[in-house]
């Protein structure tokens, strides 16, 4: 059990705070809007209405005891800074701060963020690309390359194993997971799986090695 603790009490926020908890984990959650604390109290480990600018109010938190710490501020990019120095100052060994745009980006990750995500801009792409592609079940982009897939088993794949169409060398993409009816999940499958009619693929590769498959299964 890891300990986390989440500035920013929105929509970004409360779902990761809420997601860390149900998964075992010890969250604090910390929000300046005392009505969005007490709607998600019952959730989280602790939550708090604290002004991250207060420094006084900041130093009675303990954030040299969390393993990570998560900066959902989006309307109020002063608190974004500030919270994320804070984490960095604790020592904090990992913190993932969110972004509105490419200069909040660089200003945080300047001030020691390890992962910057993008939720609005991250989600339109997903959206865009399950919209464009009839077979194309999910997707979600892990660089500016590389992303995950979701496909419906093409048609001209149905009956045969993952090694008779070496997928891998072929197409140049990994079978991460094969999803199958009734909450059947095989990850990482064998060579020797044999792929059936309805069967969702869940592929790693490249996006033009993605759009490859894309064109196989529409």
């Amino acid at each position: 059990m890891k300990s986390y603790i989440v500035f920013g009490c929105g929509k970004f926020g409360s779902s990761v705070a809420k997601t860390l908890s149900e998964l075992g984990n010890e969250v604090m959650i910390v929000d300046i809007n005392m009505d969005s604390i007490e709607e998600i109290a019952d959730y989280v480990t602790t939550a708090i209405q604290c002004d991250v600018m207060d420094q006084n109010a900041t130093s009675e938190m303990g954030l040299k005891n969390f393993d990570a710490a998560v900066v959902a501020i989006g309307t109020n990019f002063e608190a974004a800074i500030m919270s994320t120095v804070l984490a960095k100052e604790a020592g904090i060994e990992y913190i993932v701060a969110k972004a509105i745009n490419n200069r909040q980006a660089l200003i945080l990750k300047k001030l020691g963020a390890d992962k910057i995500i993008f939720p609005e801009r991250d989600m339109g792409v997903r959206v865009a690309h399950n919209l464009s592609a009839s077979n194309l079940m999910d997707f979600i982009q892990l660089s500016p390359d590389y992303s995950i897939a979701e496909f419906l088993c093409p048609v001209t794949w149905t009956g045969k194993t993952l090694k008779q169409l070496n997928v891998r060398n072929k197409y140049k993409v990994t079978v991460l997971a094969i999803e199958r009816g009734n909450n059947d999940i095989q990850i990482d499958p064998h060579p020797d799986s044999a792929l059936q009619e309805g069967d969702v693929l869940v592929l790693l590769g490249k996006d033009e090695d993605l759009k490859d498959i894309e064109k196989i299964t529409s």
